[in-house]
Parts: structure tokens; C-alpha cells; sequence
């Protein structure tokens, strides 16, 4: 990571650790309903279950499989030494998925009316990654 230009006063970025198996069975075509129950704690499995949920018109499904993929990963960064704020970059691919979550509870938040949620998760998402949002917006169009 370059360092030259970051800003010394904000914490160092949080780096969650890859999930291979994750990646793997996605990769050989399994379904993400299938691995929730294998892995609940995988922000991605969720966020691609409320990506599916709200591209099919389920608002109320993708708003839950969102927000569970938004405190799984929470947790994952907390766990990682995350104190609540600083960058949770999108260019480091495990970061993916609590960041997919974080965007599709915004929209889903948005599709409800939840109107403070929506300004509360978009700050979030742009305090992660300035980038984040444009970069999901590419990925599932």
C-alpha cells in the first residue's frame, strides 16, 4: 500500500482475511443459499443473497440477507482491528463483501423508506472506501 500522501492522524486500513472455500464453491457454481448455512459468517454469501433478492424484486428479503451480511461483517472487521472507523478498502478483494452488504442494505433501506439509514449507510460506505460504491455500482451492471 502506498504510503506516501495517507493521512498519519487515520488508522490503517483494515485488511479482512480471504475466504478461499467461499470463493471456490461460488466459483464451481454453488449457490449462495447453499453456502450460507455452510458459512453464515461470509459477508459475501449474503451480500450476493441480497443482490439476487433485490434484483428480483424482494425488497424485504434483500433488506435481511443485507443487514446480516452489514453485522457479519462488522464483526469480521472488529475482529480484525477495526474500532469503528478508517478505511476498509475495496481494492483488497476479502473487503468485498462487507462492502457489497453495506451498499445492498442501502438500497434496500432506500426502496423502504429509511430515509436516515440510507444517509447513516452511505457515509459508512464512502468512510470505507471513497470508491466502494462506484466500483459495485460497474460490478452489477
Amino acid at each position: 500500500m502506498n504510503m506516501i500522501g495517507r493521512n498519519l492522524m487515520e488508522p490503517d486500513p483494515t485488511l479482512l482475511p480471504p475466504e478461499p472455500e467461499v470463493v471456490e464453491s461460488l466459483a464451481t457454481g454453488e449457490e449462495p443459499v447453499d453456502l450460507a448455512a455452510k458459512h453464515p459468517t461470509s459477508s459475501l454469501v449474503w451480500a450476493l443473497l441480497a443482490e439476487e433478492a433485490l434484483d428480483a424484486g424482494y425488497t424485504v428479503e434483500g433488506y435481511a440477507y443485507a443487514r446480516v451480511g452489514y453485522h457479519r461483517g462488522l464483526d469480521s472487521l472488529r475482529g480484525n482491528g477495526w474500532r469503528g472507523q478508517g478505511p476498509v478498502p475495496w481494492e483488497h478483494e476479502p473487503n468485498r463483501g462487507f462492502l457489497r452488504s453495506l451498499a445492498a442494505l442501502g438500497q434496500a433501506a432506500a426502496a423502504i423508506g429509511e430515509t436516515d439509514e440510507v444517509e447513516r449507510i452511505g457515509k459508512l460506505l464512502n468512510d470505507s472506501d471513497p470508491a466502494a460504491a462506484e466500483q459495485i455500482k460497474t460490478l452489477r451492471s
